[in-house]
Parts: C-alpha cells; structure tokens; sequence
C-alpha cells in the first residue's frame, strides 16, 4: 500500500481584507475622443455612460499601477509583504519585456518569497483569480494572497475604432486575501462559451477589436443568469445584498442586470464606469472600492474577451 502524502492544513474560509486601487493622474472627456470618431459627448453617453475616463501617462506602467495598489491594499489589511504567500495579476494588456507582471510585481512590494503569476481570463479575471485565491487560503497552500486587476486597456485600441475609442481606461486595484473562520469568499459560478471569440479578439497587430452589438447582446443574457447561479451557490437572496459590482463595461448593462435581478433600492449598485471608463480586470476591485460606505454580501460578476464569465459572492471589507 503506498504511503500517503502529507498535506497542509487549510482554513474554515477566507475573506478579503482590504480593497485599493490606483487611478491614472490623467483625466480625458468624451469631446477629444468624439472628434477623432465622427461622433459627440452625447453620443458617448447615450450610448455606455461614459463621462471620461483615466489614461496612463508613460511613466505609469501596467507593474507600476498594479504595485501601487496592491502596496495600499497591504497596508489597509496591515499585511507585511514578507508574509505574502502568493501574488495574481489578473490582465490582459501586460505588454512588458517580462512575460508576466507578476513577479515584478511582488518584486516591487518586496514579497520575495511569494508565488506569482498572471491569470488570463480578460474582464472577467478579477473573479477568477480572487476564486483561486479563495482556494489556496482554504486549501492551506497560502495565508495571505495579494489579488491584483491591472490594464492598460488604451495600449490596445484604435483611437479611430467607433467601437472600441470610446469605452477604455486604465488603472489598477487591488485586494488583500487572508483566512477567516467564516467563509466571506463565496463558491465562485463560472465558465466560457469559445464559440463566441470572435466577437471581442485582437486583430494582426494586437489591436483589440469588437462586435458590441452581439457582445451586448450576450453579456445582457448571461449576468443575470450566473449572478443568480451564484447566489445560489452562496445561499444568499437578492434582498440580502448590500451592493451589486459586475464588470464595468458598459452603464447599460449594468442597468440592465440589476433590473433582472429585481434588485431593491437598498442595493448599492456600482457605476464606477461613468468617471473611470472600461478598465478590463482592473474595474471590479475599482468599482468595490469606490463604493460609498457599503458593508455586508455583494455580488461581483464579471465577463468578456474569450468569451469568460464568473461571478461570486463576497463580504466586503
């Protein structure tokens, strides 16, 4: 009979500890984008609810944004980073010499013991990486984990793009990952539909391009539903919600969901994308700490590019 092989012990659940981000310094409206598409502010706002958004300046590198968060979020949990266990870059615009961020980004917060890597699920990487954080905690593979959606979406569109111009921004946010005798990460419901790719790829020279309106039209059809699996799974009701934060993509959307969710006017729903645009896997953990005073479960969802959707449960911090 083989012997078994030993294993860690693992933690009851875990929880996030801290939410920061970083916000690029520069600040641009809908008019000079509306002039180099034919198009106007109204326009812009009709039709997403953009009102402007941040755009990195050259100094403010993707590992720069992503370390500058995450510093924070450790510093809100009272994290050491020597007591890091794991760092998760959730992007899908690192264009670095350096295959991953990852690694410079613990570097950059001096968690040099910690595992890192980058995980590739486009907009919906934030819930992908915070579930796999959930489950090295739980798993007893790690005590702390640095959780980090980092974009510089504005390196991969056509100023000229109707479709795309107008809708990205970028930035950084972070969160802190530690164990907890309750579970305040909930089971995470996700999944992938590769049929779908070709409605929001990069074209030959890595310049993301987009078919909104058939992207519309599925990510209207699968919020609601894996939000609702994913209350589901957590045992939780719409009513018991303190704040709905889904990727944001796109204010109608948004609208949309919450409207199909049934959601109450106690529900605190996020609408960071008016002042900060589409942010890719940075926009959940944005959106989270913009919230104004918000305690208790929310529901994040998020979707995009491959096409990727996942959704879960959360405490807030």
């Amino acid at each position: 009979m083989a012997t078994p092989l030993q294993h860690r012990a693992g933690h009851s659940g875990s929880r996030i500890l801290s939410v920061a981000t970083y916000r690029p310094r520069t600040e641009v409206g809908n008019e000079p984008i509306a002039a180099l598409i034919d198009s106007s502010d109204e326009w812009i706002r009709r039709r997403c609810g953009i009102e402007s958004r941040r755009r990195a300046a050259p100094d403010e590198g993707l590992v720069m944004m992503a370390a500058a968060a995450a510093s924070k979020a450790l510093a809100g949990a009272g994290v050491d980073p020597r007591d890091v266990s794991a760092v998760l870059v959730a992007t899908m615009s690192h264009r670095g010499r350096a295959t991953t961020a990852a690694p410079l980004v613990a570097d950059a917060l001096g968690a040099t013991a910690a595992a890192a890597m980058d995980l590739g699920a486009a907009c919906a990487g934030f819930p992908y990486a915070l579930a796999t954080a959930d489950a090295l905690v739980r798993g007893g593979t790690a005590g702390h984990v640095v959780v980090v959606g980092a974009e510089r979406m504005t390196d991969l569109i056509d100023e000229r793009d109707r479709s795309t111009a107008f809708l990205f921004g970028d930035g950084a946010g972070a969160v802190v990952v530690g164990p907890s005798e309750t579970r305040g990460i909930g089971p995470v419901v996700w999944g992938a539909d590769g049929s779908k790719s070709e409605v929001l790829r990069y074209d030959e020279a890595g310049i993301l391009r987009m078919a909104g309106p058939e992207v519309f039209r599925w990510a209207t059809s699968v919020v609601p539903d894996v939000a609702r699996r994913a209350l589901d799974a957590a045992g939780v009701s719409a009513d018991d919600l303190a704040a709905f934060i889904p990727h944001q993509a796109n204010l109608r959307i948004t609208s949309a969901a919450a409207k199909a969710l049934g959601l109450g006017p106690h529900v605190t729903v996020a609408t960071d994308i008016i002042t900060n645009g589409n942010t890719g896997a940075a926009s959940i953990p944005q959106a989270m700490a913009a919230l104004p005073d918000t305690s208790g479960p929310a529901l994040l969802v998020g979707f995009g590019a491959g096409l990727a959707y996942a959704a879960q449960v959360v405490t807030l911090p």
